[in-house]
């Protein structure tokens, strides 16, 4: 009993679950304390969730393509309006951290990072991005996501980020996060 209980252990894994789109302007309200509880019926343990907008964490023994079917048939039943979303592991987050530029621990007006997400067509997303006139900002692809850093706030309304990123197709299938939420995420994956 004790091996298979070890066995388990050995096989869970922490995730970061990241959905867009919530609680965003009184529209597609979600309940954080009620979305975790349904978390733990589907079988995750260790639930938590960070800020209002959609940043959740879990354990599970679950492969991450088993994971992936688990979570889109709940959300399909329970929250149909949710289609967008992220899921990495706690080493996915250590590994990309690892390899950021050091200039994302410099300061700037805004850090924000672009999120992959489950059905998003990353090549499509890196071209348009690749092929944008950069000005004052400036931009690192990662593993788990676009890393994009702007410098001056009087000339954001200037930037690509501004007037082109919001328009690019790709956009309503990314999930956004802060430089700050994003190192939040990473305090809480590590959390037991």
């Amino acid at each position: 009993m004790v091996k298979a209980s070890w066995i388990n252990l050995s096989k869970m894994k922490r995730y970061a679950f990241l959905v867009r789109g919530i609680n965003v302007g009184g529209r597609h309200k979600v309940v954080m304390e009620e979305f975790c509880h349904e978390l733990k019926e589907l079988g995750m343990s260790n639930v938590s969730s960070y800020i209002n907008s959609g940043n959740f964490f879990f354990d599970s023994s679950l492969m991450k393509v088993e994971l992936l079917l688990v979570l889109e048939r709940f959300l399909n039943k329970t929250y149909p309006f949710i289609k967008v979303f992220s899921l990495f592991t706690l080493e996915d987050y250590q590994n990309e951290v690892a390899s950021l530029p050091k200039w994302w621990e410099d300061d700037f007006y805004r850090k924000d990072v672009l999120l992959y997400t489950e059905r998003l067509d990353k090549n499509e997303m890196r071209n348009v991005i690749e092929s944008l006139e950069l000005g004052d900002e400036i931009i690192h692809l990662g593993q788990l996501g676009i890393y994009w850093g702007k410098f001056d706030k009087s000339s954001y309304n200037q930037t690509a980020y501004h007037k082109k990123l919001l328009k690019a197709p790709f956009y309503p299938s990314i999930t956004i996060r802060n430089a700050r939420t994003f190192s939040k995420i990473g305090q809480f994956l590590r959390m037991k």
